[in-house]
């Protein structure tokens, strides 16, 4: 299923794919043929790195939840901290967040697309779990 509209889970701030991209927290954007649109100017593709690092779906009305679940999720598994292997391994041996994972890697953990539009109950229980 194609997604329809996204908001942005931080400030989008590059060059997009029709020019200099400047983007506040919280806009909604929508996608057309594969790429995040706003105000009729591509911004990027879906599944781009800039994609993922700024937008998510709000198909559902919950963009703004889901992408402070994304953002605690990364923050609590960058975090150097005694318990930062702890954290990964149980990342590692969870089914969940394998469904999500970017597979070209296999000694490397990723997040695929699929990550940053999954379902609040899947990002609620992984943030959970990173805890």
């Amino acid at each position: 299923m194609e997604h329809e509209r996204f908001i942005a889970r931080r400030r989008a701030r590059f060059d997009g794919i029709d020019g200099k991209v400047n983007i506040p927290y919280g806009t909604a954007l929508t996608c057309q043929d594969g790429f995040l649109m706003h105000k009729n100017q591509r911004v990027c593709a879906v599944g781009s790195q800039n994609g993922m690092d700024c937008f998510v779906q709000d198909d559902d009305g919950n963009g703004t939840l889901r992408g402070e679940l994304v953002g605690n999720i990364q923050r609590c598994l960058e975090r150097r901290d005694a318990d930062y292997q702890t954290r990964w391994n149980r990342v590692w041996a969870s089914a969940l967040c394998r469904k999500y994972r970017r597979p070209e890697s296999e000694d490397y953990w990723l997040w695929a697309r699929a990550f940053f539009d999954a379902p609040i109950f899947d990002l609620q229980a992984i943030a959970a779990l990173v805890q």
